[in-house]
């Protein structure tokens, strides 16, 4: 067994917001891949324009530093993984390049459920991993009690602590990525580390994570971990080097996931360095490459040796939790804004999309022109629509729905682990809120702050919706995050959402006179000038059941002068909300419609009259 010690390969997993990609800017700028005084945008990772604008990460992207270190330069590849639980898909193909994780833990928010999820992932690979308490200058930061529970989540998630004592003997660096400071010594609360940049991380990283090891002499074998493209080489397959080498022009044996193996020639070879992929004759074991060549080739397969073809375990991922339809636009004003509008283009784009998304499926329905999307979460599928939505696509998406399971004859859903932080005036609310979604609260910790953490297990369907509902009630000061637990029995019917909706019954452009006599009814989603059509929900209800308004009528003019008229009437700004706060919204019969232009909410069916046949028909039966 030989080792390349001039390399190493190594994942940052965290939950969202607890600093990995400004981590990762911190060592390039350390690692002097940038000069001085060049411009650089922050998170320079983040490249996707939604990744800008949520501020979040969506994609794994890998990077390459280099490391001076006292036995000679080291090659570091780091891969950024997003932190999000909706986006996991991504995180379980980054561990299968890497060697080794940094698990960076918030010094003031602790572990979360999306750190409980990562590290049960980098637990089952026996990844080593390195424990980084980032932010530790925060001043509400409470380094040694987080430490702490970072211990509890280890033992938690062993198997057999008794056992893997060796997973218990990790390294905890404490850092400040903003700063671009690391220390091994453990700083007082809401200080920064007293040493003046990442070396103590860089060392740890070479003496926890080990070097790539290979068989001298053993036929190729390299996995697909991920797919990209280019313009001019096409679709780019990203891949770890397990055994042998590979060679730009060379022939390679394409192990296909249907157990077919086909030969192939690998038309161009690319390695990363920093942030530039940069063409290379040839890679060995352990290296993380760009390969062209292969149009068709997919995530988890194998290129492998075309003489002695020896394929990998095809990777596999978490089963998506929940679903949404998604189809063509259907709405009156279709085909005003986008020019992607037919069944055949969105079909298209849904099977590209499962391509290069593991964690995404796509099942046909009834109808020819919809289909059913599934995935991890609401964010996830809202990321897809809004892609399809920038690229010129119109679309109808329905109400987010649970995926189902039946296990030994029982339905089962989806559960989800929930952890609340929120000021304890408001845990009363809070807990009553999850009682009626059949939430169990599993524990409760009062920080002595005026913080209460609250952790539950949630239905998945109880969480839809919730979130607007819970930061009203909370007055915005409340943080949510939740991740995929399990499958337990369906827990009974949930209370829906508690108000109903105001629907428009004719088509034409709002007016103000109108919106004056509607705000008493609710809340509105539309302003003066906004084109509706019969079916389009213009506000929410104050009361639980719908009513159709005339959200066009106009005041009529007489030649008589009011002695009120020149009063002044104050019109209340529209409800804004943004695709996963509609998608949030929507009740069974309602859906979305997204265009280029703009989103808008409505029944799935339009007319007045066609909805109450409809209702009456499931009252008799």
């Amino acid at each position: 067994m030989a080792i390349r010690s001039d390399l190493r390969n190594v994942a940052i997993i965290a939950h969202v917001d607890h600093g990995k990609t400004t981590l990762v800017d911190s060592m390039l700028w350390q690692s002097g891949v940038f000069r001085e005084n060049q411009d650089v945008a922050e998170r320079v990772m983040d490249s996707m324009d939604l990744e800008r604008e949520k501020g979040i990460t969506i994609l794994a992207k890998n990077t390459a530093v280099r490391w001076e270190s006292p036995d000679g330069p080291v090659t570091l590849n780091i891969v950024d993984t997003p932190g999000h639980a909706d986006f996991g898909g991504e995180v379980e193909r980054a561990l299968e390049m890497v060697d080794g994780v940094l698990l960076l833990v918030d010094a003031s928010e602790g572990p979360l459920p999306q750190t409980r999820f990562v590290l049960r992932k980098a637990l089952h690979k026996r990844l080593p991993v390195v424990l980084v308490v980032n932010k530790v200058d925060r001043p509400d930061s409470r380094i040694a009690e987080v430490v702490d529970a970072a211990y509890e989540l280890f033992l938690d998630l062993l198997d057999d602590p008794a056992a893997d004592t060796a997973a218990l003997d990790f390294p905890i660096v404490y850092a400040s990525a903003r700063a671009g400071r690391a220390t091994l010594e453990q700083p007082a609360d809401g200080t920064v580390p007293d040493n003046q940049d990442l070396r103590p991380l860089f060392e740890t990283i070479l003496s926890t994570v080990p070097a790539p090891s290979y068989d001298e002499g053993a036929p190729l074998q390299a996995h697909v971990t991920n797919l990209d493209a280019s313009p001019y080489l096409g679709r780019l397959a990203l891949c770890r080097i397990h055994q042998g080498e590979l060679v730009r022009g060379g022939s390679v044996a394409w192990c296909r996931a249907d157990g077919t193996v086909e030969r192939v020639r690998v038309t161009d070879l690319l390695m990363t360095e920093a942030l530039d992929r940069v063409p290379a004759d040839k890679a060995g074991p352990g290296d993380l490459v760009a390969i062209a060549g292969i149009p068709d080739i997919t995530i988890g397969e194998t290129l492998a040796d075309p003489d002695d073809p020896r394929p990998l375990p095809v990777i596999r991922v978490d089963e998506p939790s929940i679903s949404v339809t998604l189809g063509i636009n259907t709405s009156p004003l279709s085909g005003q804004s986008g020019n992607k509008l037919t069944a055949r283009m969105v079909k298209n784009r849904l099977d590209a999309e499962t391509v290069g998304n593991v964690s995404i499926r796509v099942a046909n329905t009834e109808r020819p022109d919809t289909w059913e999307v599934q995935g991890r979460g609401e964010l996830q599928l809202a990321v897809l629509v809004e892609l399809m939505r920038r690229e010129g696509f119109e679309l109808t998406v329905g109400k987010p729905q649970v995926v189902t399971q039946d296990i030994d004859g029982k339905l089962h859903e989806p559960v989800e682990r929930v952890t609340i932080d929120v000021p304890d005036d408001y845990v009363g609310v809070v807990t009553q809120m999850l009682g009626l979604r059949r939430g169990r609260l599993e524990q409760m910790v009062n920080h002595g702050t005026g913080w209460v953490r609250l952790d539950y297990l949630v239905p998945a369907r109880g969480l839809i919706g919730f979130r607007t509902e819970f930061l009203t009630e909370t007055r915005g000061t409340g943080l949510i995050h939740h991740v995929f637990e399990g499958y337990e029995p369906w827990a009974g019917d949930l209370r829906t959402r508690p108000r109903g909706s105001l629907v428009a019954d004719r088509r034409g452009a709002v007016t103000a006179y109108a919106c004056f006599n509607m705000q008493e009814r609710g809340t509105l989603f539309v302003k003066p000038g906004t084109e509706v059509y019969e079916g389009m929900l213009v506000g929410e209800n104050s009361r639980p059941d719908d009513m159709d308004v005339n959200a066009t009528r106009e005041k009529k003019l007489t030649n008589v002068r009011s002695s009120t008229a020149e009063e002044l009437e104050r019109l209340v700004p529209a409800r804004e909300m943004a695709l996963e706060q509609a998608l949030e919204f929507c009740r069974e019969d309602e859906c979305v419609e997204v265009t280029p232009a703009a989103i808008r909410l409505r029944k799935t069916i339009l007319g007045q009259t066609d909805r109450e046949k409809q209702r009456a028909r499931a009252r008799r039966g």
